[in-house]
């Protein structure tokens, strides 16, 4: 039974949002970021915010601190993740993955001293752990597994499980856009807890038929009196740097990240991008707030929907059928760790699998009953700040960046951009006509337009 929750390097609280409504208690969060702090202290007053992950293990074994029943966390990702320099235990925020481990060691040795069971063991991250060239991700579940060493692969499975001498850890990617986010964010999720839990049925779906498929939504509409364009029904990924770093990724060249409203272009505001990851409204429009700050903080965070559903099945457990009451199949089996067979590794790759007993389990990034919103659905006129609207100069050099890396860009997109640049160029000229005609100025009319701002 799940009463008791600590949380680690708790962000904006996703977990929360997810799992109070199920009934978990959070005991305390740990997060050292000046904004989400202030978030936490505003959302959740009454739960203690212990700062530095690094002392949590030695407080939990003082008794300074309880030892919950679950500890949830997503230790920092741009260690793996290309966003940032993918050095994975070589950064000390990778290393932070280690100190994870030793946390929920610390944990279970105080819950083992008054006979309770071990922990539940909650972890996201992106997907880019699963490559990384330093085997953090081998390293954290054979930690969590109590392998004497770390398993290695040269590429880590989107989904598989370890049978460990201390641990079942079991690990799947899923995509938000299958369960209501019109966001395409595949993020790793990884389930451990003591040898009397299988979070392979918590995780894993017995199959049944056929996995939905995104359908096809109109790109054009009216809402609150404005007229809207989109240029795709999901966005890519919402990256923490949205509010800094919007115009040379691939969203500026596809336009998922971007919405036309009422002929201009604009980003998503943090409103839009709170409902993007299943956030209330305005959860992060705390006093004093900057709109980097909640960008930042809000595709730092978790996709709520998709812990919610891990959360509901996890709560539910003792319901959920036995998946692998036959024996796995030999062709799974990836690895037999040390010479006494601590522990066995399987390989689900993300694919259906077959049991012996005929059983067809789906271990995909798409779950078997999949809800799918529009970003129709989370456009708003509301709260949209005329400084998210893409300026004329910014438009021409999305269109320069495009055609000097020679990327392929949304031809709608192309067609919105290339209208607003050619509006620029005939202020520009307006204006250096009406400078000449008073004498100031000698200009030739053909030259490229000065960029007067953005």
């Amino acid at each position: 039974m799940i009463k008791t929750v600590g949380s680690i390097c708790s962000g904006i609280e996703a977990a929360s949002v997810a799992w109070k409504p199920l009934g978990a208690e959070f005991e305390w969060f740990s997060e050292i970021a000046d904004f989400q702090s202030r978030v936490l202290n505003e959302k959740f007053p009454n739960t203690p915010n212990l700062g530095d992950m690094n002392h949590i293990a030695e407080d939990i074994k003082q008794g300074k601190i309880c030892a919950p029943d679950l500890i949830c966390g997503g230790t920092p990702c741009q260690a793996f993740s290309f966003a940032g320099a993918k050095k994975g235990l070589e950064d000390y925020r990778g290393n932070l993955t280690l100190k994870f481990v030793e946390i929920i060691e610390a944990n279970d040795e105080v819950r083992l001293q008054h006979g309770q069971s071990r922990c539940k063991v909650f972890w996201e991250n992106v997907e880019g752990v699963l490559t990384d060239k330093t085997n953090a991700f081998g390293c954290l579940i054979s930690s969590l597994a109590g392998l004497d060493e770390a398993v290695e692969m040269k590429r880590w499975s989107t989904s598989g499980l370890i049978k460990g001498p201390k641990r079942n850890v079991a690990w799947r990617v899923l995509d938000a856009k299958y369960f209501g986010l019109p966001q395409q964010r595949r993020r790793l999720y990884v389930l451990a807890g003591g040898k009397d839990f299988s979070p392979e049925n918590i995780l894993f779906e017995g199959h049944v038929g056929d996995l939905a498929e995104y359908p096809e939504y109109g790109l054009t509409f009216n809402k609150e009196g404005h007229t809207f364009e989109i240029f795709r029904a999901y966005s890519d990924c919402l990256y923490s740097a949205y509010g800094t770093k919007w115009n040379g990724n691939a969203a500026a060249n596809n336009g998922s990240l971007f919405v036309t409203q009422d002929g201009r272009i604009r980003r998503l505001s943090p409103l839009e991008c709170e409902r993007l990851m299943g956030f209330p409204d305005n959860y992060t429009d705390i006093k004093g707030a900057k709109k980097t700050n909640r960008y930042q903080a809000i595709g730092n965070s978790w996709a709520v929907p998709v812990v919610e559903w891990i959360g509901r099945r996890l709560m539910n457990a003792n319901n959920l059928s036995n998946l692998f009451s036959t024996p796995l199949v030999n062709q799974m089996i990836v690895s037999v760790h040390g010479e006494e067979a601590q522990g066995t590794v399987y390989d689900f790759n993300g694919e259906m699998i077959q049991l012996n007993n005929g059983t067809i389990v789906n271990t995909s990034y798409i779950p078997e009953e999949s809800v799918f919103r529009s970003l129709e659905d989370i456009v708003t006129a509301q709260d949209v700040p005329d400084s998210i609207y893409i300026s004329p100069v910014g438009c021409k050099g999305i269109l320069r960046r495009s055609q000097e890396r020679k990327t392929n860009i949304n031809m709608r997109l192309r067609l919105v951009l290339e209208r607003i640049s050619r509006e620029m160029d005939d202020e520009e000229i307006e204006r250096r006509s009406r400078v000449q005609k008073r004498g100031r100025l000698s200009v030739n009319l053909d030259e490229e337009p000065i960029a007067v701002g953005q």
